[in-house]
């Protein structure tokens, strides 16, 4: 039986929030955007309707939960969540709070720019509340 494992582009472009019930909680790294990407820790899940329905609802469950972190932490305008896969196939979820200001508005985020690393001392404080906020 094989073994769960992070696709090694996630792990190299996030940092690790915390572990939920089903996902990984990892903050995308890149300040222009708070940016959560939530993996469901499921072998082998590349889509959605990979999962059954009661993974799916704990899947929904665990995105409402990261999204009213963001909009609590963050204040945003607009919440975006999508599940795309078309780089990493590995079924994870894009939740990513997005400002009438920020950098690609109103476009989607991807391909905008170069993503801009979290100093250190900045990711550690968001890292910080973001684990209190999804009480982790």
């Amino acid at each position: 039986m094989s073994r769960w494992a992070l696709d090694s582009r996630l792990d190299a472009d996030t940092h690790l929030v915390g572990a939920l019930s089903l996902c990984d909680v990892r903050l995308m790294d890149d300040n222009r955007f708070p940016w959560l990407i939530l993996v469901p820790r499921i072998v082998g899940a590349t889509e959605w309707i990979d999962l059954d329905r009661q993974t799916q609802h704990r899947l929904a469950d665990e995105i409402t939960l990261a999204s009213q972190a963001l909009r609590t932490l963050c204040s945003p305008s607009k919440l975006n969540v999508a599940t795309l896969g078309n780089i990493v196939a590995q079924l994870h979820v894009h939740v990513i709070a997005r400002f009438h200001e920020d950098a690609a508005w109103p476009r989607p985020v991807w391909g905008v720019g170069s993503a801009l690393p979290y100093p250190a001392d900045e990711s550690s404080t968001l890292l910080a509340r973001l684990r209190a906020a999804l009480a982790l």
